[in-house]
């Protein structure tokens, strides 16, 4: 228990101080860790029937990541981020010269690794893009606002779980639990307008609504996915919290999904 603590109070320090340094930073960090979360999604799924093309994978998620990156920080023109396409066919191509027995459970395996590890966090950068400018406290919101969600669950799970939510996947999870993280959530976006600005309080709540409900579901993705693979945790970088994947169950659903709300909104 004193292992997690430590390791999450550096994390959460690592993480805030990255999204508040200056855009190269976070840029950098955030797009770092969603290869790391993609090669984490390969290692787990590599068995004797499924082998990922970890390096052609990881190349494709590394350049798309510098792509965007360099998109957003206004270095290159929108028509550059085509050239990702190159990338994505040569995973088809060489799984011809590799004679395996089921190359398309490689390559399907290739892609889900980019698209559920590796572009969520782009979205999540491009959270401090989303005005123009960057802005920092967007996604710093969202972190907290994701951060309250999960304690408010904790919480209220502990002390008043009783129904459960999804036993099938996650026998811990309970509607008490899902309802106080909400609550928890929407309660401190609401104040998030005061400190933050950036957003208007309806916005702020309504990011919150979205975070509670497609966070809750991402987490459970998760668990179906570590259910599916017969594993407890997605890795060790993170001691007492397993992997990337673990800790950013929530972000890999909710990210997208915000960044499409304050895109139109």
């Amino acid at each position: 228990m004193k292992t997690r603590a430590i390791t999450g109070l550096f994390f959460v320090i690592a993480l805030v101080l990255a999204t508040l340094l200056n855009q190269y930073v976070f840029v950098a960090f955030f797009s770092l860790i969603g290869v790391f979360a993609a090669r984490e999604f390969f290692v787990i799924c590599k068995t004797e029937e499924t082998k990922p093309l970890m390096a052609l994978g990881l190349g494709t998620a590394a350049v798309l990541a510098l792509l965007v990156s360099l998109y957003l920080l206004g270095q290159i023109d929108v028509k550059y981020l085509w050239l990702i396409l190159p990338l994505f066919s040569f995973i088809f191509i060489a799984s011809l010269f590799l004679k395996r027995d089921k190359p398309f459970h490689d390559i399907a395996y290739t892609y889900l690794g980019i698209w559920y590890g590796a572009i969520p966090f782009l979205f999540f950068i491009a959270l401090g893009f989303v005005q123009g400018t960057f802005n920092p406290y967007i996604p710093l919101g969202f972190l907290i606002i994701l951060w309250a969600n999960d304690t408010g669950a904790y919480l209220s799970g502990r002390a008043f779980g009783k129904t459960k939510l999804f036993e099938r996947i996650s026998p811990n999870k309970t509607w008490e639990g899902f309802i106080g993280g909400v609550a928890l959530a929407v309660l401190i976006a609401l104040n998030l307008e005061q400190y933050f600005g950036s957003l208007t309080k309806m916005q702020w709540g309504s990011v919150a609504l979205i975070i509670s409900v497609f966070g809750t579901l991402g987490d459970l993705v998760e668990s179906m996915l570590k259910r599916s693979l017969g594993i407890k945790d997605s890795g060790q970088i993170l001691p007492g919290h397993g992997g990337f994947l673990d800790r950013f169950d929530g972000l890999l659903i909710a990210a997208p999904l915000v960044f499409l709300l304050l895109l139109f909104i």
